[in-house]
């Protein structure tokens, strides 16, 4: 299929394909019970992890794809499969939750070059998923995993975290896909939780992150001073002197209660 279509992997796409069908199997299992659930795929490449989900029990198959030569690959897949379908599109630029009713998941080996962007556009709707099962670069996927304190925490921990339970379930060598990346590739299992907040205690978040870890070096004070950072950390109770890195996903939380409350 890769021959017959010319579906040479390419760098500006991100793409890696992943062809091991035991692998593809694997990952598909971290998603869980499948039976009844509308699974939507990004960036199948020629479908290697597509035809894993195909054998689970899945109700549906959404496989969302910019790269036509790989569009022209899924298609023929979908000819013998009709709980397949095909949607050539920018992932990025599409509202997923509405391809597909509930009860939906996400299962994927994300683009590389996009992957961040993508999981933070999905966080923000993450009450409409049951589960999202996703690739990525094992740094990506260790600094959405990472605890307060650590080098790899950081805003993408803080939202992912925030709305999510997440599990780091597998690490993947480079040799397992063509061509191979210079780096591990990681499976994270985000499930989010019961209570999701609304758009504008989100909006309020992403702010918030984005200032307190802009400049991580430096304290609380000088990082959220265009936020009136002073005041909302008394009266979040939080020293002004710490940095970002040091805060609990909670206390991430009470500032941005606060901030959203002011705006």
């Amino acid at each position: 299929m890769i021959a017959r279509h010319g579906l040479d992997a390419r760098r500006a796409l991100g793409q890696h394909f992943l062809l091991d069908a035991n692998l593809a199997a694997r990952i598909v299992r971290q998603s869980g019970d499948l039976a009844g659930r509308h699974v939507v795929e990004v960036g199948p490449g020629p479908g290697g992890l597509t035809r894993a989900l195909l054998a689970s029990e899945a109700a549906s198959v959404t496989a969302v794809e910019i790269d036509p030569r790989a569009v022209a690959a899924i298609e023929e897949l979908a000819v013998a499969s009709p709980q397949l379908r095909v949607v050539a599109a920018d992932a990025l630029a599409l509202d997923l939750a509405a391809l597909v009713p509930s009860p939906r998941q996400i299962v994927a080996n994300l683009p590389y070059n996009i992957a961040s962007p993508l999981l933070v556009g999905w966080l923000r709707q993450a009450a409409l998923w049951e589960r999202m099962t996703l690739m990525f670069q094992l740094e990506v996927a260790e600094r959405i995993c990472a605890a307060p304190g650590t080098a790899a925490y950081g805003r993408l921990a803080v939202l992912a975290q925030w709305v999510t339970a997440v599990e780091l379930r597998m690490r993947v060598p480079p040799a397992a896909f063509v061509p191979p990346p210079k780096v591990w590739s990681a499976v994270v299992v985000l499930t989010p939780h019961h209570a999701q907040p609304e758009p504008r205690l989100f909006a309020a978040m992403e702010r918030l992150t984005a200032a307190a870890f802009g400049q991580r070096r430096k304290m609380l004070r000088g990082a959220l001073r265009a936020l009136d950072g002073a005041a909302l950390l008394a009266d979040a109770s939080i020293d002004p002197a710490r940095r970002a890195e040091t805060l609990e996903v909670a206390e991430f939380d009470r500032l941005a209660r606060l901030l959203a409350a002011r705006t």
